[in-house]
């Protein structure tokens, strides 16, 4: 098996029951990350067990009610993922809870798989969610920092979206996290999930290793597909000119102290220097957020 038809999952070729997506540690080959992706009809609920993992309900498009514990968390929702960031639940390991929608929509459930379980369910409020404009100029890209050091608590579990504009490339310059390094960087698992505006939407993505850890990944990207980045150095994510691309990143690794700390690639790293002269597109943010 050749590593792109490996790492890369295309759109309903790793469904699973009542998943559009199931990517599960074991299924990966790795330890930690995981992600679901939950399609509900017009007034469908689907029940969720966390076992040894924390969760998120990540609406993507739709409202739901994420009821846990005897409490229902609200979830607004949004009705895109280029329209807004939305509200989200957070479920510690070894939970219950039904996810439920009186609507309908899609709901991206990332997860990692943890020891810990001093964090009780709770509700994180779309207006606290940090919205970051990183890079300038063709790099320049909008990040949702949902779940990251400092900005939501979690055990282990790392969450950001990321929204490229057509014909800009993120991820970039290409970067790692697959050793520990204290203070530089940080071992970390990721998933990337894609959509892509317009019917005939299509990005890339790349991801590259070493001779002593080798990896080889140049994927063709369309809405509802996966690539799993067990290790290497990752990106461009490439928008293609005239579709906007979105990624949801879900990390997760062994460190006890959730750092997310990358390192360049050094053939590579130089281009940061050059934003300083740019400017951040104009067609950033999306949406109403």
């Amino acid at each position: 098996m050749s590593d792109a038809s490996k790492y890369h999952l295309p759109r309903a070729t790793s469904a699973d029951g009542p998943y559009d997506l199931l990517v599960t540690p074991e299924s990966a080959g790795w330890g930690y990350c995981g992600l679901r992706i939950l399609t509900l009809e017009r007034g469908e609920a689907h029940s969720l067990s966390t076992q040894d993992s924390e969760f998120l309900v990540l609406p993507l498009t739709g409202s739901c009610t994420v009821t846990t514990n005897g409490t229902a968390l609200e979830l607004q929702g949004r009705t895109g993922v280029f329209a807004s960031a939305t509200d989200f639940a957070y479920l510690p390991r070894e939970a219950e809870a039904l996810i439920s929608s009186a609507q309908g929509g899609l709901f991206a459930l990332p997860s990692a798989r943890t020891e810990r379980s001093s964090l009780s369910a709770r509700y994180g409020r779309k207006e606290d969610v940090p919205l970051e404009l990183r890079g300038a100029g063709a790099c320049s890209r909008q990040v949702n920092n949902y779940c990251l050091p400092g900005t939501f608590e979690a055990e282990q579990l790392l969450v950001c979206e990321v929204l490229t504009p057509g014909g800009n490339w993120s991820s970039y310059p290409p970067h790692k996290h697959d050793e520990a390094r204290p203070g530089e960087e940080s071992e970390l698992e990721e998933i990337y999930y894609f959509q892509v505006s317009g019917q005939n939407g299509v990005g890339y993505q790349r991801v590259y290793g070493t001779a002593e850890r080798p990896i080889d990944v140049l994927a063709e990207v369309r809405s509802g597909d996966t690539v799993l980045i067990p290790h290497g150095w990752h990106g461009p994510s490439i928008a293609a000119p005239g579709y906007d691309l979105y990624y949801l990143n879900v990390m997760a690794g062994p460190g006890q102290d959730r750092a997310w700390l990358i390192c360049d690639d050094p053939a590579h790293g130089w281009v940061r220097d050059t934003w300083q002269t740019q400017d951040v597109d104009d067609r950033l943010p999306f949406g109403e957020n």
